[in-house]
């Protein structure tokens, strides 16, 4: 029997966080030789069913959540978009929720379905992705879990959440990897035109913009100067000097502004450019640690584990570039 994939919208829901899983799973059926073996049955549920209207305009058809009471769903996803914030106050539909989570194999969600994971108490203690701009608001209602903005996808055992858009379809194909098998993900992504190989550990969007944007402008020069030298000695002396502003009044001034310590800064750029070189050249690691400013393989190593939860071998051996 092929296992049924419920994708849960709710009105206003973000058009491509339930098309992408959809044609994903769609497109597994396509590849499949035996046709009368399907791997996968999608639909589309939504609380009370009938006509469900995204947030793009578009009218879908769609199952009510109720309908589907007796039979044997395989994977919940729950989908994002601007309507899941009244969601969370519909208390049957978060008990719904909190129902079949263990009645399912796998829950998971794209973008702001992650905010009704969360309400239902089933991401407690977990690991979680969401899209970046609602990754700060998610861990301040629910501090009981632990957000981290950069993946675009991440799995903590049988729940598995994703950052939004596009990133939902990352999120199926690494589902379908996991079910069938990374040929047959293979073909699809190359049915999809996309990338198999955008691993979930990768950020949303790189250290440098994300820097740029909580820091405004103010300290955009200095951003790009860092980025330049980073195989130097990069000690908050050097980098208020460089700001124009004495060590203690720039340490101050820039944690407010950025959120993060210029030391942090550093170091999330020196991982971005080691990550970089990892996936697209064959340089060895004492190189790569040097250039990138770590010193040595050691330091680089530990910076991997503390921010990544992976050593910089084992993230070239899963990552690089065929």
């Amino acid at each position: 029997m092929p296992r049924k994939i419920a994708v849960l919208a709710v009105e206003h829901a973000h058009l491509l966080d339930v098309t992408g899983p959809f044609q994903c799973f769609a497109s597994a059926n396509d590849a499949t030789e035996d046709r009368d073996r399907l791997p996968y049955e999608p639909i589309l549920v939504s609380p009370k069913g009938g006509p469900l209207e995204t947030y793009a305009g578009l009218v879908m058809m769609s199952r009510a959540l109720a309908d589907i009471e007796g039979e044997d769903i395989d994977t919940l996803i729950i989908a994002g978009g601007l309507g899941t914030r009244r969601a969370m106050k519909d208390a049957a539909l978060i008990q719904a929720i909190r129902d079949w989570s263990g009645r399912v194999r796998r829950l998971a969600s794209v973008c702001t379905g992650a905010f009704l994971l969360a309400e239902a108490g089933l991401l407690d203690g977990k690991r979680v992705a969401t899209h970046w701009w609602a990754a700060d608001d998610l861990q301040r209602r629910f501090p009981r879990i632990t957000v981290e903005p950069e993946p675009i996808f991440l799995q903590d055992g049988g729940i598995w959440t994703s950052a939004g858009v596009t990133a939902g379809i990352d999120l199926s194909l690494a589902l379908i990897q996991d079910d069938l098998g990374h040929d047959h993900a293979m073909r699809i992504a190359r049915q999809l035109v996309v990338f198999l190989k955008r691993p979930g550990g990768q950020a949303q969007f790189s250290t440098v913009l994300e820097a740029q944007i909580a820091a405004d402008q103010d300290f955009a020069n200095l951003h790009a100067w860092v980025r330049d030298h980073l195989d130097e000695e990069l000690k908050v002396e050097r980098l208020a000097e460089q700001a124009g502003m004495s060590a203690r009044t720039f340490a101050r001034a820039y944690a407010a502004k950025a959120g993060r310590t210029p030391a942090r800064m550093v170091e999330a750029m020196r991982i971005e450019s080691a990550r970089r070189s990892l996936e697209t050249t064959e340089r060895p690691l004492k190189q790569i640690a040097r250039d990138c400013g770590f010193g040595d393989e050691e330091r680089m190593r530990r910076a991997f584990q503390r921010r990544l939860g992976v050593c910089p071998l084992d993230y070239r051996v899963r990552f690089a570039a065929e």
